[in-house]
């Protein structure tokens, strides 16, 4: 690699790293409006979807008490059933808190998701381009179509989340727009469970993390935990937190690879979560209770 090629790439993360900046200095400086608090389901702040493809059709995660088990659909795209992948990655997670977002504020289990991938990226607040149009598209496709059970001591969410998924199907062929309206329906059970047990986050948050999955499940996590720690810190250990986040490292040096990637992450949250208070120990972190990123009201 040349040394303009070096210049180029530190100038790129130079870049990422003032949004950041700007974005952590915005949220400690200006509490939260209502515009700027989204929701998600509290079992997936403790066990989130997979943040890197899947070769099967199942994926199973669970960590303590909560788990999550999806199963890979098939979706009507406008020529019969077509096999989805499980959905992974940074997209399915801010969509699945923008529909949650929309399902909790306007209490209704009728979403509009746009009669595109480019206009859902508008409705997210998100710039489009071409791949991420692309992404989104097949993760909102996969998302509609799994099957997805969520479980946390003794209580089982088991079906599907999106019961109808009107999603952009165009006629390729002649360049029409799309035939109707996108619209998803959460399923009555799903809309429920989620009103019931939704975890108050703030939007600044997700979109200057929008870069990295891992950081989007982390802040998810302890804006759901911190607040909820009575009394003395408490301390979880390396072999707990990579099971709950990365059950993918394995072998005699897990907990230290899992540390290489997940010690970044963690340090982008913070930035993003000032009043979070956390910080590493010997072998593991120490959590202390902290406020919310978005205050209960009394």
């Amino acid at each position: 690699m040349s040394s303009r090629d070096n210049q180029q790439k530190s100038m790129i993360l130079t870049a990422r790293q003032e949004k950041l900046i700007m974005a952590g200095v915005e949220i400690a400086n200006n509490p939260p409006t209502g515009e700027d608090m989204a929701f998600t389901h509290a079992v997936l702040c403790q066990v989130g979807l997979p943040r890197a493809k899947v070769s099967g059709r199942e994926f199973m995660r669970q960590s303590g008490a909560a788990w999550v088990n999806i199963q890979a659909g098939y979706l009507d795209e406008g020529k019969g059933p077509m096999p989805q992948p499980i959905p992974y990655g940074v997209m399915p997670r801010l969509a699945l808190a923008h529909v949650s977002t929309y399902a909790v504020r306007h209490k209704t289990r009728e979403i509009p998701i746009g009669s595109s991938a480019a206009q859902f990226l508008e409705l997210m607040g998100m710039d489009s381009d071409g791949r991420r149009y692309s992404t989104l598209r097949t993760q909102m496709h996969a998302l509609a179509a799994c099957r997805l059970q969520l479980g946390f001591k003794g209580r089982t969410f088991n079906g599907q989340p999106v019961e109808q998924f009107d999603a952009w199907v165009s006629n390729r062929d002649t360049r029409q727009c799309a035939i109707w309206p996108g619209l998803m329906i959460l399923s009555e059970s799903y809309f429920n469970s989620l009103v019931e047990s939704a975890v108050p986050l703030d939007n600044r948050a997700l979109h200057a993390l929008k870069g990295s999955a891992l950081a989007l499940d982390v802040y998810a996590w302890l804006a759901h935990r911190l607040h909820r720690i009575e009394g003395r810190p408490v301390i979880i250990h390396w072999t707990s937190i990579r099971e709950q986040f990365a059950q993918e490292y394995v072998g005699k040096n897990a907990d230290k690879d899992f540390k290489k990637s997940f010690l970044p992450a963690l340090r982008v949250v913070l930035s993003q979560y000032p009043e979070a208070k956390v910080r590493q120990v010997t072998g593991g972190l120490m959590l202390q209770s902290s406020p919310p990123p978005i205050p209960y009201k009394p």
